[in-house]
């Protein structure tokens, strides 16, 4: 029998905390349910998860459909997407069954990349390594989740560049059902009519959209992530804030930029780092950031606290506490009226 192998590359990088992160387990659980469904994606999709922050990380192997299970997503810092690709490569040198004179390999990969924000390293390596050897045997869909990426590298790779315009739940659910419908109709044409090119499905009534990749795009930093530790527990979390534009009272013509606070979300510290490529040197300024949760591991009512050491942690309503960073004891004060600079994630 010859495997469809599908590929799912998904971004776990800091900006995708909470809803995103959610909405793609679900999404992912979707997908199966609906393909094993399908009498001939059953008979010939393979499955296989990788998730990449600053580093890469397989999270379920090649696997035939009925034995697949999604699986959870971890978090990690930094979006490294060489280190995702050439990871994918690798992966494919060793897993993809290679047609010979004896014997037909594998049908061309479906690799459907997920990502929301901009790389933090270099990928221009592996951006030519996969050109030069893998994009003719390989089918590569890459979709920009929001605004925040750099649609032109995409496009380095791949003619198949799309943007989900709208991140809310419905959008989440239609777009993920655009990906079910496009690997069904592969899967189709594969057992047919023997033509491996990706079939993508329409794209029409959903907040999905093809990229002209020709055009400049504009790339922002939409978000700002402290990386947090319980003193209660010595847990870690990760507090989001989303980059918002406004006014400048009597400079209308020039907009102040600040970052409002989109929730505090407990992580596994040790996948965390597994998946992370180390602290960045990047600062933002407390006066920028609009609002600070309680600490979603213990409910402290302060989770947004800054020690001496620079590490951010909780602090209950008596205001005393030890830092779960480096150990030192002492009293919640104040900050000064020209705010903090506090490390920030590398989103």
């Amino acid at each position: 029998m010859r495997r469809l192998p599908v590929y799912f590359l998904i971004d776990v990088s800091e900006s995708m905390v909470g809803e995103p992160i959610k909405q793609v387990e679900d999404g992912m659980r979707n997908i199966i349910q609906e393909l094993r469904t399908d009498p001939y994606a059953l008979e010939t999709v393979f499955v296989s998860v990788i998730a990449f922050a600053g580093r890469a990380k397989s999270l379920s192997p090649l696997t035939e459909l009925y034995k697949f299970y999604p699986p959870v997503f971890p978090v990690g810092g930094g979006t490294s997407l060489g280190v995702a690709m050439s990871y994918l490569m690798d992966d494919l040198d060793r897993t993809i069954v290679k047609t010979t004179l004896e014997r037909k390999g594998d049908w061309k990969p479906i690799i459907f990349l997920f990502t929301d924000g901009n790389p933090t390293d270099d990928a221009r390596a592996a951006i030519d390594r996969w050109n030069s050897r893998y994009r003719r045997s390989a089918n590569l869909v890459a979709i920009s989740i929001g605004d925040n990426v750099n649609t032109q590298l995409l496009g380095q790779m791949t003619e198949n560049v799309l943007r989900l315009t709208s991140t809310d739940e419905m959008s989440f659910q239609a777009f993920f059902k655009w990906v079910t419908a496009s690997i069904k109709t592969t899967s189709v044409s594969v057992a047919d009519m023997g033509v491996d090119e990706v079939r993508l499905a329409s794209t029409a009534g959903i907040n999905l959209e093809k990229v002209d990749v020709a055009r400049p795009c504009i790339v922002d930093e939409n978000y700002t992530v402290l990386v947090g530790k319980c003193s209660m527990t010595r847990k870690m979390y990760l507090v989001k804030y989303a980059k918002r534009t406004n006014p400048i009272p009597g400079l209308e013509e020039f907009r102040g930029v600040d970052f409002k606070l989109v929730g505090g979300y407990p992580v596994d510290e040790e996948t965390y780092n597994s998946l992370s490529e180390g602290s960045s040197n990047q600062y933002v300024n407390t006066n920028s950031l609009v609002g600070f949760p309680a600490c979603p591991c213990c409910g402290n009512q302060w989770g947004v606290v800054i020690c001496d050491c620079g590490g951010v942690m909780c602090v209950g309503t008596d205001g005393s506490t030890q830092c779960p960073w480096c150990g030192m004891r002492g009293q919640l004060g104040s900050i000064g009226e020209g705010g903090m600079n506090v490390n920030r994630g590398r989103g």
